[in-house]
């Protein structure tokens, strides 16, 4: 049995999966995380989905390679070629930004009503993510900081089932919030270090907003631990 390795940032999205959902994963790369799932029994079937047709011809040399069943290879952007009949209840979209994210997302709504889970890692702004799907009536049912490559990733797992928060928790992460670690605490050391370059670059003239970005810091600082 040929065994299948996954990057850490996958992994940690492989462990938020529900035991026997039917995924489908947008923008699927090379399809490992699907075959991983499918491999360890933890889901029913995959949908693999791409825009970019090299990624997916690599997808499908994998499927074979580990000789995995219940893998349908889609070359669609998002979720276009979604059908009611897949009978999918899970998205998983990773590595893509959270204007890109929300677009997949908002541009088939309406397809969104059979979906009871929603696993995002985006590589930017989760907040923007977090906003869009809450609103949206879905709750945030777990969340994870990872290092990988030096750089961290926030993946969060969404749940159908309305539930408010408030802008601190959207931007922190609620569970987040509440398991402060010291990746916690690099995050937002490193949002604060972008802020004082972008405090370098800023003229004179534009005082207002050298002010709000230094309280921003000083609101940042008080939610290290």
């Amino acid at each position: 049995m040929i065994n299948v390795k996954l990057s850490k940032r996958l992994k940690d999205i492989a462990d938020l999966v529900d035991k026997d959902s039917k995924i489908i994963d947008v923008g699927c790369d090379h399809a490992l995380l699907d075959i991983y799932l499918l491999k360890k029994n933890i889901i029913k079937k995959a949908i693999a989905s791409d825009v970019n047709e090299g990624a997916l011809n690599q997808a499908k040399r994998n499927i074979k390679l580990h000789n995995v069943k219940k893998i349908s290879v889609r070359l669609s952007d998002g979720l276009n070629d979604l059908k009611k009949e897949d009978d999918i209840d899970t998205i998983v979209i990773s590595g893509l930004g959270d204007k890109k994210i929300i677009d997949i997302l908002n541009n088939d709504k309406d397809k969104l009503k059979d979906i009871k889970l929603i696993i995002i890692q985006s590589n930017t702004n989760p907040y923007n993510v977090r906003r869009y799907l809450s609103l949206n009536g879905y709750k945030i049912e777990d969340e994870k900081l990872i290092l990988e490559n030096n750089i961290i990733y926030t993946i969060i797992k969404f749940k159908k089932q309305f539930k408010k928060y408030s802008k601190k928790e959207l931007f922190f992460g609620p569970i987040l919030l509440k398991n402060k670690n010291d990746l916690f605490n690099k995050n937002i050391q490193n949002i604060i270090d972008k802020n004082n370059n972008i405090l370098k670059m800023l003229p004179k003239r534009m005082f207002i907003k050298k002010i709000k970005i230094k309280y921003n810091n000083i609101k940042l600082k008080k939610e290290m631990k």
